[in-house]
């Protein structure tokens, strides 16, 4: 079934709002209103926050291919909460995460930036591929 939402319905919009609201003003409490994804919103608002310092190391180590030094904060969200996503919801496919974050950044970005995260999120997905498929040949 495919669900059409408004920018301020679509559950990974409200993710990126959290987040930017949370690490802007790091002393407000996360409120999460009724959603039919509320517990979904939750897990990757609350998860992307905790694993904040990991998922940055994940953005460090692609700086050589891309420059993001310049990035608008609001582009790092979106790439954070998209890097949280492919690590830690493996039940969900890693094209449908990046086609929803690049339908969600029309909100919040140029068709330029669009294209450039298009780049950023195919190389991430292709390379924590390989890593997962190194971690399960190993063990």
């Amino acid at each position: 079934m495919k669900y059409k939402f408004t920018p301020g319905q679509n559950p990974r919009v409200l993710i990126i709002q959290k987040v930017y609201a949370q690490l802007v003003n790091k002393d407000q409490n996360i409120t999460f209103e009724k959603h039919r994804f509320k517990k979904f919103i939750k897990d990757v608002v609350l998860g992307t926050i905790e694993r904040l310092e990991l998922i940055n190391d994940e953005v460090k180590n692609i700086e050589n291919n891309f420059n993001l030094k310049n990035l608008d904060q609001i582009f790092r969200i979106i790439i954070q909460c998209a890097i949280f996503e492919l690590l830690y919801k493996p039940n969900l496919s890693r094209k449908i995460i990046i086609k929803e974050y690049l339908n969600v950044s029309n909100f919040f970005l140029n068709n330029s930036q669009t294209k450039y995260l298009n780049a950023i999120l195919d190389h991430l997905s292709k390379k924590l591929v390989k890593w997962m498929k190194m971690i399960l040949s190993i063990i």
